[in-house]
C-alpha cells in the first residue's frame, strides 16, 4: 500500500532561528528578538560564550522594557513642555540657583514626600522647570502627572456633579509626584478650595507635589479665599517645601528681542 510523506522539504521548514524569533516577538520579547536577529545578521554570536549570549539577550531586553515604561510614563504624565534638565539656561538672571537645581535633580524630595514651590511673574520658565523635574522623575520611574491647576479643579467639579470624583481622584494619588501649574492665576471657588484641600490632604507627608504660580507663597492664604481652608491646606503644604524664587524678565520676551 502506498503511503504519502506528509513531511515537508527541508527546505520549506522554517529553521530554528525563525522559530525561536518568533516564539519572542509572541512572547513580547521585542529588545532580545531585536538583539538576536542583529546577531544571525554578523559574527557577534560566534564570538561569545552561551552564558554571555544569553547575558547580552537578556540585557537588551530589560533595555528596552525600560525604555518603554519611561515613554508610557512620559505620555500619561501629559507635560505642558517636552524639557529636560539639561536645557535650562542658567546664564539668563532670573535668580536661578544652579546648585539648589543639582540638588532637587536628585529627586530626593519626591522620594521623601516634600513638595516644590516655583514662583515668579509669567515667563521666567516657572513650568518649563517643573516639567524638566517631571520628565526626570518619568526617567526615574517614578509615576508623574502634570495638570494646568485651573482646568485640573474644573475637570473635577465636573466629575463630582457626574459621581465620578472618587474615580478621578484616585488617578491622582496613584503619582508619587503632581505638578499644579499656574495655582491661583484665578481665585479659587468653594468648591474648588474643598477638592484642594483634598487633593493636598490626601498626599500630606506621603506624596510630593510641585506648585507653580505668580504669587509667592506668602500671599497663598488671601488667595485661596477662606480663612479655615487656607490654613488647612498651607500648615499641609508649607512646612515641607524647598521654594524656587524666580525673578526678572519674561524669557519669551527676551528671546523676542534677540530673534
Amino acid at each position: 500500500m502506498e503511503t504519502t510523506d506528509k513531511t515537508a522539504p527541508v527546505s520549506q521548514q522554517p529553521d530554528q532561528n525563525t522559530i525561536s524569533l518568533d516564539l519572542m516577538n509572541r512572547m513580547k520579547m521585542h529588545g532580545m528578538a531585536e538583539a538576536f536577529r542583529e546577531s544571525l545578521a554578523g559574527t557577534t554570536a560566534q564570538a561569545m560564550t552561551p552564558d554571555t549570549f544569553l547575558s547580552m539577550l537578556l540585557s537588551r531586553e530589560w533595555d528596552y522594557r525600560s525604555q518603554a515604561a519611561v515613554a508610557r510614563m512620559t505620555k500619561n504624565a501629559a507635560f505642558r513642555y517636552r524639557a529636560f534638565l539639561e536645557e535650562i539656561d542658567y546664564m539668563v538672571s532670573r535668580g536661578l540657583d544652579r546648585n539648589q537645581m543639582e540638588r532637587l535633580a536628585t529627586l530626593d524630595f519626591v522620594r521623601s514626600g516634600k513638595n516644590l514651590f516655583i514662583t515668579g511673574p509669567s515667563g521666567t520658565g516657572k513650568s518649563f522647570l517643573a516639567c524638566a523635574l517631571g520628565h526626570e522623575a518619568c526617567k526615574k520611574g517614578i509615576r508623574t502627572l502634570y495638570a494646568n491647576a485651573s482646568k485640573l479643579l474644573g475637570m473635577l467639579k465636573v466629575a463630582k456633579v457626574k459621581n465620578n470624583l472618587e474615580a478621578e481622584m484616585k488617578k491622582i494619588e496613584r503619582c508619587q509626584l503632581l505638578i499644579l501649574d499656574d495655582l491661583f492665576l484665578v481665585p479659587l471657588d468653594p468648591k474648588e478650595r474643598a477638592i484642594l484641600l483634598e487633593i493636598i490632604e490626601d498626599r500630606h507627608e506621603r506624596k510630593s507635589i510641585i506648585i507653580t504660580s505668580q504669587y509667592p507663597h506668602t500671599n497663598w492664604y488671601d488667595m485661596v479665599g477662606d480663612a479655615t481652608v487656607a490654613d488647612a491646606i498651607l500648615d499641609r503644604i508649607i512646612h515641607s517645601a524647598h521654594c524656587i524664587e524666580l525673578s526678572g524678565e519674561s524669557m519669551r520676551k527676551l528671546k523676542a528681542k534677540k530673534g
